[in-house]
């Protein structure tokens, strides 16, 4: 069975509209790309300089076809000046074991 794939990319910034425009651009040359399940951005609560752009892949060999591609760096680019390259690794992958809500609807069994 294959499993989705989460990738979460660190970036930090001081002008968040700068951010928000370079997702847009981002989001707008990877349409359509094989495997992209979608993605979304999203800033930290207590830190509005932090942000995590999360990507959703089907799969791991989705999400390798498309790194290893020549389209990667250019559909990327808007967004690599924001990466916070404080952190030892500015990203991380994630693959799914399990999970409950629209994309794993839950039938309530009786007794529960």
């Amino acid at each position: 069975m294959s499993a989705a794939v989460e990738v979460v990319l660190h970036h930090l910034a001081d002008a968040p509209e700068q951010v928000l425009a370079a997702y847009h651009r981002v989001s707008r040359r990877m349409a359509g790309t094989p495997g992209l399940l979608g993605n979304r951005l999203m800033t930290a609560v207590d830190d509005p300089r932090r942000f995590v752009v999360v990507s959703r892949w089907a799969d791991w060999d989705s999400f390798a076809a498309w790194e290893g591609g020549t389209a990667h760096k250019d559909q990327t680019a808007p967004l690599r000046p924001f990466r916070d390259t404080a952190r030892a690794r500015p990203f991380e992958i994630y693959r799914e074991l399990a999970g409950y809500g629209a994309a794993h609807p839950v039938t309530p069994t009786p007794g529960g």
